[in-house]
């Protein structure tokens, strides 16, 4: 009766949000082997209320992605599951719209919150670390702002996850009570998809979870059946049989199929990871060999693991071979940048082009509207709004450089937001400016030094760095750089490498005289597979005109 009251329950839900989810892709899967099938919303209307989804439908989910272009899968999502009375699990989502000018890769994630009932615990949502931007893959928990026992409701917010950009809070999805907190304050390193807190509906069934852990995000899978051999001669046998037992060692948890890993808590992997204890050394007394915590703390009151806690490294610091060195931890940001940096080396065919732009003109217009500027009360004007602004009229003009390569087609965007590089202790940023080319010369300004102060206070939110189209990094200006090749930003085919402004000695109108002005050198990067190297050089023209021509900006 309660599996038929909670399947009716969820039913329902799921018809009041029927119009809502019309037209759009749903996440469908009966079993764990059907994750990765994709219906139309139109097909999943069909099935709400009606119980579980036979996994051996003749519409053969599996096969479903190749009879039309409109069935996607969908990798950024929040779930909901609901337990079946016959025992399977129907899980729907709605695919969020793609943010404008983003290309999104599909990867296959972990659903971030699972029903579940089983283990003989009371029903319970298990929540996983959500995928907060595109390029996540995980996160840490700053702080939890919840704590156990608290009832939550829906769109409260449960904590704060530093993700590879930012600190996002983090709402709740459905109302109940949290029960257990799996991965406190200052966790790092969470996979997206690894469980990390617990609700339940009920208030009294919080004290059942109070030692809960959840099941291993991957079981191990059975050892493949060997092949039927040729039975050996029977003496091959008797002397098998004969030969002493080699010792058993003591294992720390259940073998998996590869036979090297390791089945424990996330309680209890922090636990070992704050006091340098190796996982190996511990036998597991939980189901299956599984490590908890308890077999940590039993672990260190032992004599056995002084040695081992005393020898671990307390400092960074060292000497190898008279050689002085601090091992620097990574950053959640500077893991994600190098990651970037790397695939876009490694799969984009960089080429690059460099023009000097003369920028006395630029300097003096600048000068001028920030005496305007001064008597209003405004922000004052950079060279890099006016080069934002430039970048981004030269991308409406050569709209092949706002564009993003994919195997099957080149996207070209329609609106030209800029992303702008900028560098903090934590890493670097690259926050955006939205329809940069739509918006005055002041209006640039003030956000940019609004993102530039929320990246600095590492409270960007993933509106503020995701869906750009095109990217400008200045070293010339703050570090004095004169000139230098910057990396694509995948997925945009193109960034501008902007150098510092210096003063050149230029032939005057006589034979014997000359003059003095002011260049700034600039390079374009460009994806070859995009941009041609004459569609480049079209678009450093029109960026020169509009940098040697300001005012032609503010037509």
């Amino acid at each position: 009766m309660m599996y038929s009251a909670r399947v009716a329950h969820h039913a329902r839900k799921l018809r009041q949000t029927q119009n809502l989810i019309r037209g759009r892709t749903i996440h469908v899967c009966s079993s764990a082997n059907d994750v990765g099938s994709v219906v139309k919303s139109d097909d999943i209307s069909r099935h709400c209320g009606l119980g579980a989804i036979d996994k051996n439908d003749s519409r053969k989910f599996s096969s479903m992605r190749s009879i039309s272009p409109n069935y996607v899968p969908v990798s950024r999502m929040m779930t909901s599951a609901v337990k079946m009375s016959n025992g399977n699990a129907f899980w729907a989502a709605r695919s969020p719209a793609p943010a404008i000018g983003v290309n999104y890769n599909s990867q296959s994630e972990r659903n971030p919150r699972q029903f579940s009932t089983d283990s003989g615990l009371p029903p319970h949502f298990e929540i996983g670390m959500p995928s907060l931007s595109p390029t996540m893959t995980e996160g840490n928990i700053a702080r939890w702002l919840k704590k156990e026992g608290d009832k939550v409701s829906t769109g409260e917010v449960l904590c704060e996850v530093e993700t590879d950009k930012a600190t996002v809070e983090m709402e709740c999805m459905e109302e109940g009570y949290l029960a257990k907190i799996l991965r406190g304050d200052g966790s790092s390193g969470i996979k997206v998809g690894e469980i990390i807190a617990v609700t339940v509906e009920e208030e009294s069934d919080i004290a059942k979870f109070k030692d809960y852990s959840p099941a291993s995000d991957a079981a191990p899978a059975p050892p493949p059946k060997e092949t039927s051999a040729p039975t050996p001669p029977k003496e091959k046998v008797s002397q098998a049989s004969s030969a002493p037992a080699e010792p058993k060692v003591s294992k720390p948890s259940a073998p998996s199929a590869s036979g090297d890993r390791i089945f424990a808590s996330p309680l209890a992997r922090k636990l070992a990871e704050d006091h340098s204890v190796t996982l190996a050394n511990i036998r597991g007394t939980g189901p299956d060999g599984r490590i908890v915590k308890a077999d940590i703390e039993d672990y260190l009151a032992s004599p056995s693991s002084s040695k081992e806690v005393s020898q671990a490294p307390k400092a960074a610091t060292a000497t190898v071979a008279g050689l002085d060195y601090t091992d620097i931890p990574h950053s959640q940001v500077r893991k994600v940048t190098a990651a970037r940096l790397l695939q876009s080396k490694q799969t984009i065919p960089h080429y690059y082009l460099t023009v000097d732009t003369c920028v006395d003109k630029l300097m003096e217009l600048r000068s001028q509207l920030n005496s305007l500027q001064e008597a209003s009360g405004g922000k004052r004007i950079s060279v890099n709004d006016l080069v934002i602004k430039a970048a981004a009229l030269a991308l409406k003009k050569v709209p092949q450089c706002n564009s993003s390569w994919t195997n099957d087609y080149i996207r070209q965007f329609n609106n030209v937001n800029i992303n702008v590089a900028v560098q903090t202790e934590n890493g670097l940023f690259v926050p955006i400016v939205r329809d940069a080319d739509k918006k005055g010369l002041s209006r640039i300004s003030e956000e940019v030094k609004n993102l530039a102060q929320k990246t600095k206070e590492n409270s960007l939110k993933p509106e503020d760095y995701e869906g750009g189209t095109f990217t400008v990094s200045n070293l010339g200006g703050p570090f004095g750089i004169k000139q230098f090749c910057a990396i694509i930003n995948p997925p945009q085919a193109g960034i501008l490498a902007v150098g510092s402004a210096e003063k050149r000695v230029m032939p005057g109108a006589g034979l014997d005289q000359f003059k003095f002005a002011s260049f700034m050198s600039v390079t374009l990067s460009c994806d070859h597979r995009v941009i041609d190297g004459a569609i480049g050089a079209e678009w450093l023209k029109a960026f020169k005109g509009y940098i040697e021509n300001p005012e032609t900006m503010l037509l």
